[in-house]
């Protein structure tokens, strides 16, 4: 006897619901986390949530990439060079009065740009090459999450080298989410540090879309002023602010606290 179709679509909807429960129990609780700069935390409700994916979207001319170097002091990180050797990064850091023994540095630059005798090649617009870069990147992810570490950064310095390439669309799409993924299982924190005005603008706003927090970094030139400014439009999991607020470059990033009078 055939069963009754509605019966059947009850079943199904309930079979549904506890794989969802089962998913759900599986989710990590999401936990906050210090970026190690004070003042922002606070200006974020103590911090970043866990499990967030933060694109650092700045001005080339901004310094942004100073952020990265003091999110280093928050907890352990993994930091992924490809613009420069790690060895040059490690000693900005270090320049900035921070501590690099809890970074442990992954050498893209090295993999794309020397040789094994360590000789420089021109790999630039090379598909297979580019490729390969991001296997090599993703497979490096894979072994980060097998040490199933969890209160971590995963850090790209830049992620505009990847959205560079010369790949298909797809392969920095399933490196977006392997990194999303990756940062979801651990429930640590991933920054990827973009520059603006580089990319085409499709690609661009699908990483706008998929990242959980954008740090929109500008360089403003008022007289004979330069003033960074920051702005956090978008804040999955907790209030964004609405506010632009000032910053500079000293023994890491100064946030000021001061209000523009009008």
């Amino acid at each position: 006897m055939a069963e009754n179709p509605i019966k059947a679509v009850l079943k199904e909807q309930a079979r549904a619901a506890a794989a969802t429960e089962i998913v759900a129990d599986k989710i990590p609780e999401q936990l906050t986390r210090s970026t190690s700069i004070a003042i922002l935390d606070r200006t974020i409700g103590g911090g970043l949530p866990s499990g967030s994916v933060v694109y650092i979207y700045a001005d080339p001319k901004s310094m942004a990439e100073v952020f990265l170097y003091q999110f280093t002091q928050a907890r352990k990180s993994y930091y992924f060079c490809n613009e420069r050797r790690p060895q040059y990064v490690m000693r900005d850091i270090k320049n900035y009065g921070f501590s690099t023994d809890n970074v442990t540095f992954v050498d893209i630059y090295s993999a794309y740009y020397l040789t094994a005798q360590g000789e420089m090649v021109d790999n630039v617009g090379n598909e297979f090459v580019d490729a390969k870069i991001v296997e090599f990147t993703e497979a490096t992810l894979k072994k980060i999450l097998a040490q199933d570490e969890s209160d971590i950064n995963i850090i790209f310095d830049s992620f505009s080298f990847y959205l560079n390439l010369n790949v298909n669309p797809g392969v920095i799409k399933r490196l977006i989410n392997t990194i999303y993924e990756t940062t979801k299982h651990l429930n640590c924190l991933a920054f990827l540090y973009g520059l603006k005005d580089t990319h085409k603008n499709q690609i661009e706003n699908e990483i706008l879309k998929a990242c959980d927090s954008i740090f929109d970094v500008e360089l403003e030139k008022t007289g004979d002023k330069l003033i960074n400014r920051l702005s956090i439009p978008k804040l999955r999991g907790r209030v964004p602010t609405m506010e632009m607020v000032k910053f500079r470059v000293g023994e890491g990033v100064q946030i000021d606290t001061t209000k523009d009078i009008a």
